[in-house]
């Protein structure tokens, strides 16, 4: 959803919304082949910018926004998990 830096560090952000507080957290939703899609896209990503070398993590951003007249339930993972797959990020 974001690719943004950090100092030095290039982050790949997945933001999930959920409208009902009724289940589990939204971060919940970025199960392993989730985790796999996203690693093959920031994959391809820094290859097609030449940035292999450089240092990269995965967060995530749960929104809860069950009433719209209140304030969202907004929560950041940094480093929400490590790249998955086969080889990782050096495939």
């Amino acid at each position: 959803d974001i690719v943004a830096l950090d100092g030095t560090c290039i982050v790949f952000v997945e933001v999930k919304t959920w409208t009902s507080d009724a289940q589990a957290d939204p971060s919940e939703a970025v199960d392993l082949p989730k985790q796999r899609k996203l690693t093959r896209a920031a994959l391809q990503f820094l290859k097609q910018r030449n940035l292999l070398e450089s240092p990269a993590r995965f967060d995530v951003i749960s929104i809860v926004w069950p009433d719209r007249r209140r304030s969202p339930s907004i929560r950041h993972f940094e480093n929400a998990f490590d790249a998955t797959g086969h080889g990782q990020m050096f495939s």
